[in-house]
């Protein structure tokens, strides 16, 4: 019996989400929706999947995936400078287009700090707050962040240790480097929580010895927990 047979009622949006998942995902395409395309085009590193598949692309979305930088570079004609302004790896675009960024999403781009640091008028604290290389601007400016998303930095782990009451137990339950915080308060994470949890790609010994509590939505989506599934 293989995957499918097994599991007939697959939330095949979920499932698009996990990149340890693409060779179930090559197999089923006719199961897919515009909005499974959607996620694939923002999220798949399997480029060459992409470019087989140009015709169902969601552009928009395709824009701000890293790993397409040569599609988009042989479509600039169709840019979406939204998503591109979030894309790490079209800096040398955005750099060129100033005019055309979108600050708010530009905050949340690791790459762009050199930009982001000469423009600290423009950027939106709470997108930076979650920016794993802002962490020096964010240290000077604890009285801006935003805490829900700086608990999800992987970077601000040292930050969110000192200050605790200031925790947000749900997006922490995102932080694939909180897990240690995580296990010493399991009481805090409620039910919306464990379905984070389930996604969270370190947590799996936690989701191991708590199998009554995962999300199974959740779950599907770890790439380090196929072998759940």
């Amino acid at each position: 019996m293989n995957f499918i047979e097994f599991h007939p009622k697959i939330n095949w949006h979920n499932l698009c989400l996990n990149p340890s998942a693409i060779w179930i995902i090559q197999e089923n395409l006719n199961k897919l929706n515009f909005f499974d395309w959607s996620l694939l085009s923002k999220y798949t590193k399997n480029i060459y999947f992409l470019e087989q598949n140009l015709d169902k692309v969601d552009w928009d979305c395709l824009f701000s995936n890293p790993n397409a930088i040569h599609i988009i570079e042989n479509n600039l004609d169709k840019v979406n400078w939204s998503s591109l302004s979030i894309n790490p790896n079209a800096i040398h675009i955005l750099e060129q287009n100033l005019d055309k960024v979108h600050w708010r999403w530009l905050s949340h781009n690791p790459n762009a700090i050199h930009i982001i640091e000469k423009n600290l008028d423009k950027i939106s604290w709470k997108f930076l707050s979650f920016n794993p290389n802002a962490i020096h601007i964010l240290e000077q400016n604890l009285d801006k962040v935003c805490w829900y998303w700086l608990c999800k930095n992987p970077n601000a782990i040292h930050i969110i240790e000192q200050n605790l009451d200031k925790v947000n137990w749900l997006s922490l339950s995102t932080n694939p480097n909180a897990i240690h915080i995580i296990k010493q308060n399991l009481d805090k994470v409620n039910e919306e929580g464990w379905y984070f949890l389930s996604r969270n790609p370190n947590a799996i010994d936690i989701i191991e010895q708590n199998l009554h509590k995962i999300d199974l939505l959740g779950l599907i989506q770890n790439r380090n927990a196929i072998h759940l599934l």
